[in-house]
């Protein structure tokens, strides 16, 4: 598995090694071992699986108690995922990175607690799939505005996204968004 880390040294490009044949590949999504060996040092203990129509876009979505790690993955599609630093403390603080992540090109993105998630689905339907480091708290569960001047994510938007109602009400900007210390 080749890491590469982003302009935010804690967030993680993955590319698996992938064994091809005339048959299909084969690839390991997930190993204790050799992930924490690369710098993913923690316990999964949730999986989700996601399916989006072309042109949605969820997120930013975090926890501000029960953070959630995320290693995120689509096995139909395309997505432009993107990480956002929301810990204060941090010299990246504001920041944002974002990797185009497809069923064709295999990618991981490793999203630690402290950070706000969210994808655009570029082509699609697109199906993400994402281990979680905590378990789902909706009572914790906060949302960053995606569009948040502060931010600048350059989303690469192919008209007006599709968003959730919850998206759209519950979102905050980031300077009134509960961060992390």
């Amino acid at each position: 598995m080749n890491v590469t880390p982003t302009r935010i040294p804690d967030v993680l490009l993955l590319d698996p090694d992938v064994q091809v044949d005339e048959r299909g590949f084969f690839m390991e999504t997930w190993h204790r071992g050799r992930f924490a060996a690369s710098g993913i040092d923690c316990d999964l203990v949730q999986d989700n699986h996601s399916r989006s129509v072309q042109g949605t876009l969820r997120g930013l979505h975090y926890q501000i108690r029960q953070p959630q790690g995320k290693l995120v993955r689509v096995t139909v599609g395309e997505i432009f995922d993107v990480a956002v630093d929301i810990r204060k403390s941090s010299p990246t603080f504001g920041q944002w990175v974002g990797a185009y992540l497809s069923a064709d090109n295999k990618r991981m993105l490793w999203v630690p607690p402290g950070f706000g998630h969210g994808f655009y689905v570029t082509a699609g339907p697109a199906e993400v799939q994402y281990k979680c480091s905590d378990y789902y708290a909706a009572a914790h569960e906060r949302c960053i505005q995606w569009n948040d001047p502060q931010l600048a994510i350059e989303w690469p938007l192919n008209g007006r996204p599709l968003l959730s109602d919850k998206d759209t009400r519950e979102a905050q900007p980031l300077a009134r968004a509960e961060c992390f210390p």
